[in-house]
């Protein structure tokens, strides 16, 4: 199987340009190829897993990937798929979030590799777009670009009623001369990217040929899309409770990383493995199986699970992930150490007291736990109170050292569910 076939298997493939002429020039050449990242934020998040997976893909089949973050058009704003302009960043701000996300993508996809010949290689548009001037951008390449040519690009022409400014109407050709200047330093035939960017990608097509033709030559360039990844419900992929879930583990922990994928519908997560792994046919057939006969035991959500926080952090942020949802699910919250309770509790009510012995009721009421003493104590009456796991039912208890984990934090847990965090002064 190609490398084509196996992206259509998986529903990786939304729009190809000549999609017979792109197979035979993969089967017949090492095809260079790249994917463009601007740096919006200090991290990407689990939205850019798919193009990111699509570099390795391609890599895994002998090809050469680029992954080309936007330096340069990060200082613009893209407008494709938005409804109002982006705020523009600083230069300062825009280049701290292009060197976050360089070192973010050399380590997903592992670029100190050089046991081969086609590892990824990283580049960075403000490299030339930055020294560009705007003579040479209009001579160089504006007067390529008819203006009814982009404003037939959906990019463009749904933003006409709301208003778009010059300088992201400009965005396409600046991104046409990142396909441009890769195609002749690297010989890059392929661009990929969301469907959002056909236009872009088509534009950059146009570019290369329009720009070859007046030399007298042809160029053999190509460009792919993939889809818009959603949930079963329409829910555009990667968000959770309208958050973005980060690649940075400051941002978003292994262990929320991992529950993300843990708690994936049985009537995504198929679909998921297909697009965000690489586990053979076979295995992903197997796993269809265990949905179909045994969705409680959710083995498809914990192989997927394993196999993106393995990959996108490490085997010992793995093993973390694990333990900590073991402990919570067991309730044995007293194996955890520091660094796990603050993972597990991160987003959990909290509240900061001094390191000195408490009363367990004044203390259930001083954290909001229980709304009044009187509550608080049919609370412990009615075993409804755990601390860092164990059931309280002494009214007369007294939280002191031997509670504290690490020295640091008490577990407080109200019911089956609802977890509170003790932080010590």
């Amino acid at each position: 199987m190609n490398i084509l076939q196996d992206l259509e298997n998986r529903g990786l493939i939304n729009q190809v340009t000549d999609r017979d002429g792109l197979e035979k020039h993969l089967e017949n050449n090492q095809v260079t190829l790249y994917c463009g990242f601007d740096p919006t934020a200090d991290s990407l998040h689990i939205g850019h897993l798919v193009p990111l997976t699509m570099l390795r893909r391609f890599q895994r089949a002998g090809h050469k990937p680029i992954a080309l973050v936007g330096g340069g058009t990060g200082m613009i704003g893209d407008p494709s798929g938005r409804s109002s302009e982006r705020s523009l960043n600083t230069e300062e701000v825009v280049f701290g979030f292009t060197e976050s996300i360089q070192n973010q993508i050399a380590k997903i996809v592992d670029m100190d590799d050089t046991s081969n010949d086609n590892q990824v290689i990283s580049r960075n548009n403000h490299d030339w777009l930055g020294n560009m001037t705007i003579i040479d951008f209009l001579r160089g390449a504006g007067k390529h670009f008819g203006i009814n040519y982009m404003l037939s690009k959906d990019s463009v022409s749904a933003r006409l009623a709301q208003g778009i400014t010059f300088t992201e109407f400009s965005y396409m050709i600046l991104q046409s001369l990142d396909f441009l200047r890769l195609y002749e330093e690297e010989n890059c035939t392929l661009q990929i990217g969301g469907s959002d960017q056909w236009g872009n990608i088509t534009a950059g097509l146009e570019l290369i040929r329009r720009s070859r033709e007046n030399q007298g030559e042809t160029a053999e360039v190509y460009g792919l899309t993939v889809p818009l990844i959603t949930t079963a419900d329409g829910v555009k992929f990667g968000k959770t409770a309208g958050n973005a879930v980060w690649l940075d583990p400051k941002k978003t922990s292994p262990y929320e990383f991992y529950q993300f994928w843990i708690n994936v519908d049985d009537r995504d997560v198929i679909r998921f493995i297909k697009y965000f792994t690489f586990l053979s046919d076979e295995e992903i057939a197997e796993l269809e199986k265990e949905v179909e006969n045994q969705p409680e035991k959710r083995v498809a959500q914990r192989r997927l699970a394993e196999e993106m926080t393995r990959s996108i952090h490490d085997e010992a942020a793995l093993v973390q992930a694990q333990k900590i949802s073991e402990a919570l699910f067991s309730g044995d919250i007293k194996q955890l150490n520091v660094t796990e309770v603050e993972q597990a509790f991160k987003d959990v009510p909290n509240h900061d007291v001094l390191k000195e012995p408490a009363r367990l009721i004044d203390l259930l009421v001083n954290a909001s736990i229980s709304s009044s003493k009187r509550q608080a104590r049919e609370d412990v009456k009615n075993g409804a109170i755990y601390i860092n796991g164990d059931r309280v039912q002494d009214l007369d208890y007294t939280v002191d050292e031997a509670d504290r984990l690490g020295d640091a934090f008490t577990v407080i847990r109200r019911g089956k569910k609802k977890y509170f965090l003790i932080r010590f002064q």
